[in-house]
């Protein structure tokens, strides 16, 4: 089992208002070499791309459920072994931290890795030998300006 920290980029197409602002994409991902390069759209020729290398980096035209593959699906296996595990979102208001992780529940080709993870892990179970046994917990916290708020609590505004 691997047990160390990925890092992963997900790289958001621009948004309907921003193409309509005339705004240009300045940030590309090569997935096959896990690198994204980003550009500065008011440089010039002596400012050149940046390109900065992760373990696994998605464009503008990933799909949810191959995010969930390569992202979440080694975590919840490593779970439902025993092992503790975190998939942790970050990234500045806008960049796409909550699609990623929940998307929409319809069409289905949409859904975050949460959804997807949960199907996993009752799929799992649901198929598990009777003499295995299986607790589930989970947590879905937001830190936001050093406050955590727990986002599956009945009163999700309390910290």
């Amino acid at each position: 089992m691997d047990e160390s920290v990925k890092v992963v980029v997900r790289v958001r197409p621009l948004s309907r208002k921003e193409q309509q602002d005339g705004h240009v994409a300045t940030t590309v991902a090569d997935e096959a070499r896990g690198t994204i390069t980003s550009s500065n759209p008011k440089g010039d020729l002596s400012d050149p791309p940046k390109s900065f290398t992760f373990d696994a980096v998605f464009g503008t035209e990933s799909k949810q459920k191959s995010i969930y593959d390569k992202c979440g699906a080694t975590v919840v296996e490593a779970v439902l072994n025993g092992y503790n595990g975190t998939i942790f979102a970050y990234g500045q208001t806008g960049a796409g931290k909550t699609f990623t992780m929940e998307g929409v529940a319809d069409p289905a080709h949409l859904r975050g890795i949460i959804p997807n993870a949960f199907q996993h892990i009752f799929d799992k179970v649901a198929v598990a030998e009777e003499r295995q046994h299986f607790l589930v917990r989970a947590s879905y916290l937001e830190i936001y300006n050093e406050e955590i708020r727990d986002l599956l609590s009945k009163e999700p505004k309390n910290r």
